[in-house]
């Protein structure tokens, strides 16, 4: 309801999206933006409803379908004939058919089901930048059977400047965006692979000979880092029926112990852990976007508190009420004294803070994003501690 109320307020719910804060206004005023919690009056006139609530994963890495089964729910029996559905939330292949579809045919019967036409188009936007991202990449569509795909095709066509990507059916386009993740994820598992070699090696950078690499164009190798956030990435390889053992598990699982291997190497620096105060640069899981979903931040403090660290998180984005109420501690004053910072996101805010005059005798900076020079760190009488640097 909170939400609800500041969109038809014509204020932006999502500071961090540019170009909102000058569009939501006109779009409420002329009428063709109202939100509402009420989903019979969202739906009963819709000609096309659009579903992307989250499908996350739970403790044993299972999809959680709660959010879109509720919605789904929501939603159909107030759908008229002729109503278009879209799935955009990322799920595993057959969801749409098996799962939405399956669904809507058992609370309005398989005859009037035949009236509803079904597609999913992956979303394929990153925080921060989304209706850049919107207008740029393709839209990728596939429907249950052919009159679902080209009137969601055309749907698109309609509200988007993109280029639009039928594809064969649903559980093609639900595999697209699949691979598109994962790819990603593998990738910053390469990378976070040649890391650990460079740092076993001794004097070498790892962040040099991969840029080096990637001046050859077949080469595209991200960067490394203390490990991978958001609702997208540490997400959407669960959903594939991989084997254990298997390229994309291995992925997840270094990616997943970055954190841990990376206080590893801080406690080398620091010796014991007894008595150390750490101080956690970022809980949101990458610059300027406050998104916290399955941030590095609470792998790295999970990681300093079973080593026997006392652990505080400080985002600018946040409150320190939002940060408690995540389950983590905020600093009780910034700067405060600490042995050790770790760099889990560099905000643009921290970039004038003074490192070198730093209160509590500051030992080390676990630079977990290649955010800061290592010899301008040292110069300070600072330990830095990078990965692969």
């Amino acid at each position: 309801a909170g939400r609800v109320a500041e969109i038809n307020g014509k204020h932006n719910p999502l500071l961090g999206e540019p170009e909102l804060d000058v569009r939501i206004p006109g779009l409420v005023v002329s009428g063709h933006l109202r939100a509402t919690t009420d989903a019979r009056e969202a739906v009963a006139e819709a000609d096309v409803v659009v579903l992307i609530v989250p499908v996350d994963i739970d403790s044993g890495h299972r999809p959680d379908f709660t959010a879109l089964d509720a919605a789904t729910g929501a939603i159909t029996p107030h759908l008229k004939s002729g109503a278009l559905v879209i799935v955009e939330t990322t799920v595993p292949v057959g969801t749409t058919r098996g799962r939405v579809g399956a669904q809507i045919a058992a609370a309005v019967g398989d005859a009037r089901a035949g009236e509803i036409m079904l597609a999913f188009s992956p979303e394929r936007v990153s925080s921060g930048s989304v209706l850049r991202d919107l207008a740029t990449y393709p839209k990728i569509v596939g429907g249950v059977d052919a009159r679902s795909t080209a009137a969601a095709a055309e749907f698109y066509r309609q509200v988007l400047d993109a280029e639009i990507m039928p594809l064969a059916n649903a559980e093609t386009a639900e595999f697209s965006k699949l691979a598109e993740t994962t790819y990603r994820d593998v990738n910053i598992a390469l990378a976070n692979e040649f890391a650990r070699i460079a740092d076993g090696m001794g004097g070498v950078d790892a962040l040099p000979p991969l840029e080096a690499a990637n001046s050859q164009p077949h080469s595209h190798i991200h960067a490394p880092g203390v490990g991978v956030g958001g609702h997208c990435i540490p997400v959407y390889p669960h959903f594939l029926p991989t084997e254990a053992g298997g390229l994309i598990g291995t992925a997840r699982g270094i990616n997943d112990g970055m954190a841990p291997y990376a206080i590893k190497r801080l406690e080398r620096v620091l010796g014991s852990w007894s008595g150390t105060t750490v101080l956690v640069f970022g809980l949101a899981y990458r610059p300027g976007v406050k998104e916290s979903r399955h941030s590095s931040a609470f792998g790295l403090a999970d990681a300093l508190t079973r080593a026997g660290a006392k652990v505080y998180v400080h985002d600018p984005l946040y409150s320190d009420a939002e940060i408690r109420a995540l389950g983590l501690e905020p600093p009780s004053s910034f700067p405060m004294p600490a042995d050790a910072l770790v760099v889990q996101a560099w905000h643009e805010q921290y970039a004038a803070l003074d490192l070198a005059g730093w209160p509590g005798g500051l030992r080390a900076i676990l630079d977990g994003r290649a955010a800061l020079d290592p010899a301008a760190v040292a110069a300070m009488g600072i330990a830095y501690v990078g990965i692969g640097r």
